[in-house]
């Protein structure tokens, strides 16, 4: 599929908010009947535009109340270090999220989600720190997530 016609626009704004939705729900909020619709939502997946569903998680409920933001510092930007740090930091189930950045005096930024700031501390000093190559770790806390989302926003794509 080379380009999104507004009903494939549409079935991705609508699976996003809700990917639970019956294809018949789908297709009546879209406009289609729910064959096409179907059609169309199997080939947004062949084509790599929908890449899996998952439930979204109470964080809260789970006894997940702290958030860390943690930049990086590596000793020595080889391929080999960054490799090896990726290897470990993927094997981490706090860790969210993982970005090699620029622009500021780390090479990777974390997003962490921990019970409290004892299992940060425990984190921070049995896994992190442990890490070889790693030389410096800054902890940024979350006080009040403003905006949380999951979707991505679709309106460039709209002609």
């Amino acid at each position: 599929m080379s380009t999104l016609d507004r009903y494939d626009l549409r079935i991705l704004a609508e699976l996003q908010r809700d990917a639970r939705i019956s294809n018949q729900e789908l297709a009546e909020r879209i406009g289609l009947s729910p064959s096409p619709c179907s059609r169309r939502v199997k080939q947004l997946e062949d084509d790599g535009y929908i890449l899996r569903q998952v439930a979204l998680l109470d964080r809260k409920k789970l006894g997940l109340t702290l958030t860390a933001h943690v930049l990086i510092g590596m000793d020595r930007h080889t391929p080999e270090r960054f490799d090896h740090f990726k290897e470990v930091i993927r094997q981490c189930p706090e860790v969210l999220e993982c970005s090699l950045v620029t622009g500021m005096d780390a090479d990777y930024q974390l997003k962490v989600v921990i019970p409290d700031m004892d299992h940060y501390q425990k984190f921070l000093l049995g896994t992190l720190t442990r890490i070889e190559g790693v030389t410096s770790v800054r902890s940024s806390f979350v006080l009040e997530q403003v905006v949380s989302s999951t979707e991505m926003p679709l309106n460039h794509l709209r002609g």
